[in-house]
């Protein structure tokens, strides 16, 4: 949507400057403007963009001007341009607003260098600044409409679709041969993690498209259920067709090993072809919006499913397949209540008592949800203020872009400058900059190359070379949050052409191109390394900290509630977890690069990603079914759990600790099983239902999942009561 935003502000541009007549080097600043007029801003709520436009203008016609009144005063210009970077940046602890104001500043400057603006020629450019704005004011508001309830509405669909295509992956896996399990395991971690990714949206989005406070956390609800469900009957799957009980999808690694084959499956035709049927309807169930045509065939298809919930109902077969029967229930479940979330009421005439029963779960939910609602008196967070530290080093690293891109290239310095400017954006540590700009670089080389040809084939056509352009913004756009190596090629790709439109081209200007671009890079590197460092592993260990605190937190409360206790607002807490648990894996990238140097450090953040991941997902299925407490007849409390969850509280303190604090006296503990101490401890008590004994392998997982923990960060691991092990020194 912002690529079509962005072309079409950029034609209707081109097409009233092109009625008007004006030169071509005034249709490529129209052009940029239109671009950087609709890029930069940001902002949700349609009244804020329009009070940003109106904003930016001003600010676009004065950077313009000052570039063009002091194109002549090589020292002065150099000047303003550093105060101009550092205002840029340093406004971006004001917000979205802030952020679009400094980029239009910033944009506007660099393009007047690009262009040649000269005094003379102001007059007519603010007039064509105008024009581009209106244009980009048009399309936003006209033409291609962004609102948040738009948004969120397809956001809902794509969720729906990626559901559907979660289960079309789990029936595959279900189909595979022992020996082929290998392709359908990994496309089952892909649409997992894009699931993942979809309910990360939408949660963002749900503030902003949603004006019912209990709306938004009635949807919140549902789609983290619909989300764990789905989740969980992979895992299910995938434990039935192995020797041993699959506990993760490993989703941070690609290449996790494969679970040993187990013959649960083998010699089960009927059950598979049982398998198979319930996920078909599955699917058709998610996929297909409710309406008041639909006719009891879909109905009888969720009775059936939802059926699966109760114990009578479920088919003889090993207790793993009917695990999966029992996760197709409660997947069911939660695609009713996904449903009644995103459709409304549904006709009730042909329910069976299973599906009265969910149904009454669920309203009890909803109530339950709107009287949190009513009773919330918090305050909204405010935003965090960055600190002044990027500004200072944009500034310093832009400096000594200037200096060496003039040395360079008296004519072309700017390209530097930008350069060391784009490697600084959404980067927060030393290794995150160092690997963009590899990246940058590498796309801009490329990108030469495709200029080069791009030139010979246009030749004089001008309008054919301003169609390209669009086509490339659009792929620009497109391709951003999947490959900044594929977005810095088509920017580099579409610079050959605005050199060949404003007849600047040769071969000479896209090697200076490559020159100008390897600088910067250099630059922003020295400078992100020299000037108020964040060194990698620093911003890595404070993340770190964060997911293992939040951990704490969901699993804590989770415990808590399981036990009897109060009653906390869990999926708040499992999204900020997820949060940061993206955070993290986010800033590890350039440990994890394939061209980092650094081998074992590699292997330690791969492996500690890893474990988090799945304690993050033993956490969201505790909180899932910590949520169901109050409503559900079959989810009971249990004080024992109490005692299960204390050892793993103390280790995640141990580690937390560890992290922050680089305390080297805590010890982790380790010994019994969490069952069997809650056994041994309370021998005249019942064994544990089915629910209990889920939570207490959930526990169980995240337990271990900590202690692995305490390798790679070199805590203490001891028996309880027992002497400690042998601490092992960090790998990362």
């Amino acid at each position: 949507m912002a690529g079509l935003r962005t072309v079409g502000a950029i034609a209707l541009t081109l097409a009233v400057l092109g009625l008007l007549g004006v030169a071509v080097d005034h249709l490529v600043t129209g052009a940029t403007a239109a671009m950087v007029a609709t890029f930069a801003v940001k902002e949700k709520q349609r009244r804020d963009q329009a009070v940003t436009l109106a904003i930016g203008l001003p600010v676009a016609i004065t950077a313009m001007s000052l570039a063009a009144l002091l194109s002549d005063n090589l020292v002065a210009g150099d000047l303003c341009f550093i105060a101009l970077i550092f205002g840029a940046v340093y406004s971006r602890r004001y917000g979205d607003r802030g952020t679009a104001l400094g980029l239009i500043g910033f944009q506007l400057y660099f393009m007047s260098l690009f262009v040649g603006v000269t005094p003379s020629a102001l007059p007519g450019l603010c007039a064509i600044l105008v024009v581009a704005f209106a244009c980009s004011a048009v399309v936003r508001f006209c033409v291609v409409v962004e609102t948040p309830e738009r948004v969120l509405r397809r956001l809902r669909k794509a969720f729906r679709a990626r559901v559907a295509q979660l289960v079309s992956a789990q029936i595959d896996l279900l189909d595979a041969d022992p020996d082929g399990v290998e392709k359908p395991l990994a496309d089952v971690r892909l649409h997992t993690a894009r699931l993942h990714g979809s309910a990360m949206m939408i949660q963002n989005r749900l503030d902003e498209g949603t004006s019912d406070s209990r709306a938004a956390s009635l949807l919140q609800r549902r789609i983290a259920d619909a989300e764990i469900a789905a989740e969980r009957l992979s895992i299910l799957i995938l434990t039935a067709r192995s020797a041993e009980r699959a506990d993760t999808l490993a989703l941070h690694l690609p290449h996790a090993p494969l679970p040993a084959p187990g013959d649960e499956l083998r010699a089960r035709d009927d059950i598979i072809t049982m398998l198979r049927r319930d996920l078909d309807a599955l699917r058709l169930l998610v996929a297909r919006p409710s309406s008041g045509e639909q006719g009891t065939g879909v109905a009888q298809l969720r009775n059936r499913l939802l059926g699966y919930r109760d114990e009578e109902n479920l088919p003889r077969a090993p207790v793993a397949v009917q695990d999966v029967f029992r996760g197709i229930g409660e997947a069911a479940r939660s695609v009713l209540g996904l449903r009644l979330a995103l459709d409304g009421p549904e006709d009730e005439s042909d329910d069976s008592p299973e599906t009265t029963r969910s149904r009454e779960e669920l309203d009890a939910e909803d109530v339950a949800i709107a009287e949190e609602e009513e009773n919330d008196q918090s305050d909204p967070r405010g935003l965090e203020r960055p600190t002044t530290r990027a500004a200072v080093q944009v500034s310093v690293g832009s400096t000594l872009a200037i200096v060496g891109g003039e040395l360079l290239s008296p004519q072309r310095w700017y390209w530097a400058v930008l350069t060391c400017w784009v490697v600084f954006l959404n980067t927060s540590s030393t290794g995150e900059i160092l690997v963009k700009g590899y990246r940058r670089l590498l796309g801009t080389v490329l990108g030469v190359i495709a200029g080069v040809v791009l030139a010979g084939v246009v030749g004089d056509h001008t309008w054919t070379a301003f169609a390209l352009v669009l086509v490339f913004i659009f792929a620009m756009y497109f391709t951003a949050p999947l490959s900044y190596v594929l977005m810095s090629f088509f920017v580099t790709a579409m610079l050959g052409l605005l050199y060949t439109v404003l007849n600047t081209y040769s071969t000479a200007v896209l090697v200076l191109r490559i020159e100008e671009t390897a600088l910067g890079a250099a630059c922003g590197m020295v400078a992100a390394a020299l000037v108020l460092p964040v060194p990698t592993d620093h911003r890595t260990d404070e993340l770190l900290a964060t997911v293992l605190v939040r951990l704490g937190e969901v699993s804590g409360a989770a415990v808590e509630q399981l036990s009897g206790g109060i009653a906390l607002d869990l999926l708040d807490k499992a999204r900020d977890l997820d949060i940061a648990l993206d955070e993290l894996r986010s800033s590890t990238k350039p440990l994890t690069h394939p061209i980092t140097p650094w081998r074992a450090r590699r292997r330690t953040a791969r492996y500690v990603v890893a474990l988090l991941e799945t304690c993050a997902y033993h956490a969201r299925s505790l909180a899932a079914t910590a949520e169901l407490l109050p409503y559900s007849r079959t989810v009971g409390a249990d004080p024992r759990l109490k005692l299960a969850g204390r050892r793993i509280s103390h280790n995640i303190e141990v580690l937390v600790a560890r992290v922050e604090e680089d305390a080297g006296d805590g010890v982790a503990e380790t010994g019994a099983s969490l069952a069997s101490m809650l056994e041994s401890r309370t021998p005249d008590s019942p064994r544990h239902d089915r629910v209990t004994g889920r939570v207490l392998r959930h526990l169980q997982r995240l337990d271990e999942g900590v202690i692995g923990l305490a390798r790679p960060l070199g805590v203490r691991v001891a028996a309880s009561g027992g002497t400690a092990s042998q601490s092992v020194a960090p790998g990362a």
